[in-house]
C-alpha cells in the first residue's frame, strides 16, 4: 500500500526490513537465546499492532511498557507479552487474568500480585539494578529478594533481568557491569534453583556484547534498523521513511527573510519549497538552523530557518523541476542518497529513539 497524492505527510513501513533486522539480531546471540522484541511506544512510532503482526514468527516474547500495550499486543497476537515497566497497584488485577509477565523491583511488589492470583500464579520478572538506577533490586540485596519471592505461593518466577544504561558510549563501564552481573547469576542460581531465565543485553548489547546473551535478549532499536552502535549499520534496513510533499514553491530575492525570527536570510536568489509537515508531526523543531536537509528528487535540500508547527521551509534552488505535490523524504532513501533517522537526531541534539517516538498521529503510517 502506498500513500496517495492527498495525503500530506506519512511513514512508509517496510515490513520486511523488521524481519530482517530481527534475523540479524537472533544471528548475533545464536539459536539458543530467545528474542524478546521491544514494541513499546507504539512499536517505537512505526505502530505497534502491525509490528507485532510482522514479528510474530520471529519473537518468543513482546516487550511493552505498561498493560495498555501488553492489552494492545494481545489483541493481535498470541505471543507471551512482557511488561517491563512497573505496574500500579490497579492494574495487578488485569495482569494477572490475561497471563502477562510481570516486572517487579521488590518483594512487596511481589506479594501484591499473589493476592490478585485466581486461576494461575503470576509470572514475575525480577528486575535487578546493576547501574540504571531506575527500578530493579539493588544488585547486593538480590539473592535474598528472589529466595523471599520464591516462597510467595501464587507467583512463578519467569525470569531475573538488568539493564545496562551505557552499552553504546562506555564499554569499560558496561564490561565491568556485566562481569559483576554474571557472577550475581552464579550466585542466585546455586542459591535459588528453577527454570527461570536471564536477560540483560538491549540493542547495543545485542550488537556488541552478545557472549552475554544468557537465555533472553531484549531488542529494540536495531529491529527498527538504526545500529546504536555505528559501525554495525550495515547490517540493518531501516524499517522507516519519513515523508512529505511540497505545497507551495516560491522564488526569494536576495535580503528576504524565512520562518520565525527570521533567522535565516536569503544572501543570493533562490527557490524555495515550503513541505507539510512540521514540529506537530514529530519533525523536531531543534533541526532549525542545524544544517538538516530533506532528499527531493534524490538531491539533499537544506532546511531554511525554523521548522514550524505545520511547515518547513527547504532551498530547492538545485532542484529546478521540483513541483508542487512532489515527494519529500524527511529521512529514510530516495534515489541514491540516504538520511538516516539517527543522522536527523545527531542534528537536533537527542537521540533516535525520541525521534521514531516523537511522529506523530496525524503521519499516516503506511506499510509495505
Amino acid at each position: 500500500m502506498r500513500a496517495t497524492g492527498a495525503v500530506r505527510c506519512w511513514a512508509e513501513i517496510d515490513l520486511a526490513a523488521l524481519r530482517h533486522n530481527a534475523v540479524v539480531a537472533q544471528e548475533r546471540v545464536g539459536p539458543k537465546a530467545a528474542l524478546l522484541a521491544v514494541i513499546k511506544a507504539n512499536g517505537y512510532g512505526h505502530g505497534l499492532p502491525a509490528v507485532a503482526e510482522a514479528l510474530s514468527a520471529s519473537a518468543e516474547i513482546f516487550g511493552v511498557a505498561n498493560l495498555d500495550e501488553a492489552l494492545a499486543a494481545r489483541a493481535v497476537v498470541p505471543n507471551a507479552i512482557l511488561i517491563l515497566g512497573p505496574a500500579l497497584p490497579v492494574e495487578r488485577t488485569e495482569i494477572a487474568r490475561a497471563g502477562f509477565i510481570a516486572s517487579v523491583s521488590n518483594y512487596d511488589e511481589a506479594l501484591g500480585f499473589a493476592g490478585v492470583a485466581r486461576q494461575a500464579p503470576v509470572p514475575l520478572n525480577l528486575a535487578i539494578d546493576t547501574g540504571m538506577g531506575r527500578m530493579g533490586v539493588r544488585n547486593v540485596d538480590a539473592m535474598t529478594t528472589l529466595k523471599k519471592i520464591a516462597g510467595i505461593p501464587n507467583v512463578q518466577i519467569h525470569s531475573i533481568s538488568t539493564h545496562l544504561p551505557s552499552a553504546d558510549d562506555d564499554a569499560e563501564f558496561t564490561q565491568r557491569q556485566l562481569r559483576e552481573f554474571s557472577a550475581s547469576v552464579t550466585q542466585i542460581r546455586s542459591a535459588v534453583p528453577g527454570s527461570y531465565r536471564v536477560h540483560v543485553l538491549p540493542s547495543a548489547g545485542v550488537l556488541g556484547f552478545a557472549a552475554h546473551a544468557y537465555e533472553i535478549v531484549r531488542a529494540g532499536l536495531i529491529l527498527y534498523g538504526i545500529s546504536p552502535l555505528p559501525e554495525f549499520q550495515n547490517l540493518l534496513r531501516p524499517a522507516m521513511t519519513l515523508k512529505s510533499r511540497i505545497v507551495l514553491l516560491r522564488d526569494l530575492p536576495i535580503g528576504a527573510s524565512v520562518s520565525y525570527g527570521r533567522t535565516f536570510t536569503a544572501r543570493k536568489p533562490m527557490r524555495t519549497a515550503t513541505l507539510a509537515i512540521g514540529y506537530a508531526d514529530g519533525y523536531p523543531r531543534a533541526l532549525s538552523n542545524r544544517g538538516a536537509a530533506v532528499l527531493i528528487h534524490g538531491v539533499r535540500c537544506p532546511v531554511l530557518g525554523r521548522v514550524t508547527m505545520d511547515l518547513t521551509i527547504v532551498d530547492v534552488t538545485e532542484v529546478p523541476h521540483a513541483t508542487v505535490g512532489d515527494e519529500a523524504v524527511l529521512f529514510g532513501q530516495q534515489g541514491e542518497q540516504e538520511i538516516l533517522a539517527s543522522e536527523v537526531a545527531q542534528r537536533a541534539s537527542t537521540i533516535t529513539w525520541d525521534v521514531f517516538t516523537g511522529i506523530g498521529s496525524r503521519v499516516e503510517r503506511v506499510y509495505h
